[in-house]
């Protein structure tokens, strides 16, 4: 039998293995999970927890769903990737349901979040000079202070962290920030004829899931076609039922010219992004001007349908409604100095925390760890709270009471 001495010290090496060959670009919690399934975890020595990432939005359908993996491991014994270099008989019924499902006309398949907002701004640069004839190599791109969109050099360069920028020079040119929910801010810059897009996240994850004001995102997306603006939507984190619909912007009905997939899209099985547009956007980029080996590939399009198929069929952007209003109001019912601000939409998030004599939000999460809760800090003061939408009524709870007791504990 193996002891509990012997899974901790399984668990050490692991860390230390990470932290010899692996770069050091992350900085995890102290824990190493083995096993998951639905709204649990397991770690290495067999202690079982609430995941409250979901992998950053990416596991919406519970860890390990069993659709999604049989539909990843069915096809992955008869074809795994054909590149685009030929047409494999997977990825047409794919792009047929995505762009019904969510109502454009094409989908240009990817990898990763990060890739996809790169393919959204090319694709809106591309559509800048061939349709609204902006002048040569002076289209430019409005975003947001605070966003965050990836890691690339050119996501970089319209960031508003220091430290994704920092000795990341020199950056891509023809981008402007604007301050995030701020309608004044965003008519002042689409004064600039040369704006060909308006890139937005409906509501800011990694920042801390800073919700705008209502109406904001309807009267952006109205300036934005008055000014023939593409309003380019990062549903990464928000979309797939996260927030409680299928896309955040459904909640303001905007429907963006350009949006952008990603994370729970194959329900966290597997790397898979997607850019939908309508035709006139869309068919600006042409053969050989934009492509991904892998973007598109059969088990990609067959795991992607079953996600899906499971947000649809389980109705889990209803469920992200109805857990996360009793979640925050039992969060809100909390007594402590410590908690700041609760706030979200569905089951994206937060709590904002007030640092008493020092205790930071990693303090809290380590804490909230030792009492079964995986979370993550966010900008030192925040914690995201984003379990996956399968989460029930009695799981919530439980959840809410371990928080309020681990304040509890902290407060004492």
């Amino acid at each position: 039998m193996v002891t509990l001495a012997v899974r901790k010290n399984r668990a050490g090496r692991l860390i230390e293995m990470e932290q010899q060959y692996g770069a050091h670009n992350y900085h995890p919690l102290p824990v190493v999970i083995e096993r998951g399934e639905g709204v649990y975890v397991w770690d290495v020595e067999g202690k079982q927890y609430f995941d409250f990432l979901s992998a950053y939005s990416a596991v919406n359908q519970g860890h390990c769903h069993p659709k999604i993996v049989d539909a990843l491991i069915e096809q992955a014994k008869k074809l795994t990737l054909t590149s685009r270099a030929f047409y494999n008989d997977a990825l047409g019924e794919y792009e047929q349901f995505i762009a019904s499902f969510f109502g454009y006309d094409k989908v240009l398949p990817m990898n990763t979040g990060a890739e996809a907002v790169e393919t959204a701004l090319k694709l809106c640069r591309k559509w800048a000079y061939l349709i609204k004839k902006l002048p040569e190599n002076k289209a430019k791109i409005i975003a947001c202070e605070g966003n965050f969109h990836g890691r690339t050099i050119t996501v970089v360069s319209m960031s508003s962290d220091p430290d994704a920028r920092k000795d990341y020079g020199p950056y891509t040119p023809g981008i402007e920030l604007i301050p995030y929910n701020n309608i004044e801010a965003l008519r002042e810059a689409l004064k600039d004829p040369n704006v060909a897009g308006f890139l937005v996240e409906p509501i800011q994850g990694e920042a801390g899931v800073v919700v705008p004001d209502e109406g904001y995102l309807n009267e952006a997306a109205k300036l934005c076609k008055k000014n023939n603006v593409l309003f380019i939507a990062d549903e990464v984190q928000t979309g797939i039922g996260r927030t409680g619909t299928l896309v955040a912007c459904e909640h303001e009905n905007v429907r963006p010219d350009v949006l952008i997939l990603g994370k729970a899209l194959s329900g966290g099985v597997y790397p898979i992004s997607a850019v939908l547009a309508d035709d006139e956007i869309m068919l600006c980029i042409k053969s050989g001007e934009h492509g991904s080996t892998f973007g598109g590939n059969p088990i990609a399009a067959k795991v992607a349908i079953a996600a899906l198929e499971v947000i649809r069929d389980e109705s889990l952007a209803e469920n992200a409604v109805e857990m996360g209003e009793i979640f925050r109001n039992e969060l809100r019912s909390i007594d402590s100095q410590r908690i700041e601000e609760i706030r979200g939409k569905g089951l994206l998030n937060a709590i904002v925390i007030n640092p008493i004599n020092g205790v930071t939000a990693w303090d809290v999460c380590i804490a909230l760890k030792e009492n079964g809760i995986l979370a993550k800090p966010t900008h030192d003061h925040i914690i995201r709270l984003a379990p996956p939408l399968v989460i029930n009524k009695n799981q919530i709870l439980e959840a809410a009471h371990i928080i309020k007791k681990t304040i509890e504990e902290l407060d004492k």
